[in-house]
């Protein structure tokens, strides 16, 4: 399944191109206000454009297609506080951080509060967005070895092309090269699902493979049931979920900084808004694709794991046992597609005695599937310890090597690629911003301020490559990245909340109500994952942290515990230094 010469042009040739444009573009760029917030230079749509290129990485078209092929649609819920959250952020935030221009988040706390809240918010930042954009560079791994059979470290190369141009070009490079990238990114991505819908037209419509993916619980959107263990209801979207993309969206640099370059606030607000409109349908999108695989896998033989290379390991290391697993496993593919063409033919007549009896017999067969693939799994475990047996960041990969044509290929990979680029280079540039600006502080002049942000980025992509090979054991990376960021999330969102709403509110209460947040919430954590404590939700962290801050801080304040706040020299605008 190696790529063919037209894809390796079509691919290679995309990223470069990219890459070549945001280094030349960006090149001369030499002052401070350039080169940390793009010279406020960006209309509403490269705004919105950056804000979406921002979140939408490599793991958001490998993980999210192999979560909509697993679990269905359910998982688009995680996103219905978005709008509302976006609303919060035009309306609050972002005049807020014009109004004081500042250059990151977490400066606009230090004028509120004092220095160590600006340190503490910046470090909780700084944690949880370079364990992000490890995870964040992994993603590329799986392509490059599904591909080409590449080992880990060959995603360095594409981590090394961002760093030159996150390097050279700041938070201007930034912008310019994610205009392209989401041009390229939305390409991709409504052609994949034509693909799709191209490859199940020859044996059904779109509405009958909707109605197939849906007589297997795919096409179940919402949940209203109210569970503290499901990550994914109606209710965790809207609150946990608005909560998580309040403070992701509002609090977080690599989002505040794509914003913060809008030419006014008009501008940025535009920005949010428009990312508050298409975020949604972006990410059923992306979910659909991966449920309709899923439908041309009930009607086409599939592998038993979708990771070529275990597949490999497990027929070299335990052949016999395979033989005896293939042999199932293409007993029960075969049963499923009869299953699946018995159902459809069902719906075609529009036999209800029927189409229940061919629902149950298909679910039945799917059943002795996920057995065979548990099966393949637990042999894997013995047999190669140290071979990651989760494989559903492979199944989109997968299908496409498999079944798209040539050209297209390239073209998918990339969009991959891309949206990896994109994420990274966000990530990178606010780390490095918030360490300069935040956590060194240092009275700078422009070349000397530039000239450290560019050290700094060099320094955290080193960071972020080691972060990357932890990346492995978070399971589905999709859920990672949200997992890693409700540890976070939430209690940098609860100061924020009080440095907005809570006026009268100084340094040390909220210091102290934050601290105490932050260990509930890892404590809640490890509790979970230990077994001490029954499950919960991730989504429930971003509602329990910032209520623990904000109720805490008011009644530390209430009985006279705050003292008095730092006076802090931050409190001017930048523009009057």
């Amino acid at each position: 399944m190696g790529l063919s010469t037209v894809d390796w042009i079509v691919m290679a040739g995309t990223l470069l191109a990219i890459v070549g444009y945001g280094t030349w573009h960006t090149r001369r760029t030499r002052t401070r206000e350039g080169y940390l917030r793009g010279g406020n230079a960006d209309r509403w749509w490269a705004v919105g454009f950056g804000v979406m290129a921002t979140q939408l990485s490599a793991v958001t078209f490998l993980s999210t297609p192999g979560q909509g092929f697993l679990d269905g649609m359910r998982f688009v819920q995680f996103y219905f506080g978005l709008p509302l959250a976006m609303v919060v952020i035009s309306a609050v935030f972002i005049p807020l951080y014009y109004k004081w221009k500042v250059y990151t988040a977490y400066e606009f706390i230090g004028r509120r509060f004092d220095r160590r809240m600006r340190l503490f918010t910046a470090i909780l930042f700084l944690i949880q967005r370079s364990m992000a954009a490890g995870i964040t560079i992994y993603a590329p791994s799986i392509i490059l070895s599904k591909v080409l059979g590449w080992s880990f470290t060959s995603t360095f190369l594409i981590t090394g092309l961002v760093i030159l141009y996150t390097t050279v070009g700041g938070a201007r490079a930034v912008s310019a090269t994610q205009t392209i990238q989401m041009s390229v990114i939305f390409l991709g991505m409504f052609l994949a699902l034509g693909l799709v819908v191209h490859c199940l037209g020859e044996r059904m419509t779109f509405v009958e493979s909707l109605r197939l993916a849906g007589a297997t619980g795919r096409m179940d959107i919402i949940r209203t049931d109210f569970n503290a263990n499901d990550r994914y209801t109606l209710w965790t979207g809207l609150l946990g979920g608005f909560f998580l993309q309040l403070s992701y969206f509002g609090t977080d640099q690599s989002q505040v900084g794509r914003y913060l370059s809008g030419r006014t606030v008009r501008e940025a607000r535009l920005g949010m808004m428009f990312t508050g409109l298409m975020k949604v349908p972006l990410q059923f999108t992306v979910l659909l694709t991966g449920v309709l695989v899923f439908v041309f896998y009930l009607i086409h033989p599939a592998p038993l794991h979708w990771n070529a290379r275990n597949l490999d390991l497990l027929h070299e290391k335990a052949p016999q046992e395979m033989a005896v697993l293939d042999g199932d496993h293409a007993t029960t593919e075969a049963l499923i597609e009869t299953r699946s063409t018995e159902l459809l033919h069902a719906f075609r007549n529009n036999d209800p005695d029927a189409i229940t009896a061919a629902r149950e017999e298909l679910s039945g067969a799917l059943q002795e599937d996920r057995a065979e693939r548990t099966r393949a799994k637990m042999l894997l475990q013995q047999v190669a310890p140290e071979a990651e047996s989760r494989d559903d960041d492979h199944i989109f990969i997968t299908f496409i090597m498999r079944n798209l044509p040539v050209g297209v290929v390239g073209l998918l990979l990339a969009v991959m690629f891309s949206a990896a680029m994109s994420t990274m280079s966000a990530e990178l540039n606010a780390l490095a911003t918030t360490t300069t600006v935040d956590v060194v502080r240092h009275s700078w002049t422009d070349a000397q301020a530039v000239l450290a942000t560019r050290w700094a980025t060099v320094l955290y992509g080193v960071l972020a490559m080691g972060f990357a090979t932890l990346a492995s054991y978070f399971g589905n990376l999709i859920q990672a990245v949200n997992i890693v960021g409700s540890l976070f999330y939430g209690t940098i969102l609860g100061i924020f909340l009080v440095a907005f709403f809570l006026k009268h509110v100084k340094g040390n209460a909220v210091f102290i109500a934050a601290i105490a947040a932050e260990m509930t919430i890892v404590l809640l954590f490890v509790l979970e994952r230990t077994g001490h404590m029954g499950p919960i939700a991730f989504l429930w962290y971003n509602l329990i942290a910032p209520a623990i801050v904000v109720v805490l801080s008011w009644v530390l304040h209430a009985m006279g515990i705050d003292g008095h706040a730092e006076v802090s020299k931050d409190n001017t605008p930048s523009g009057a230094r």
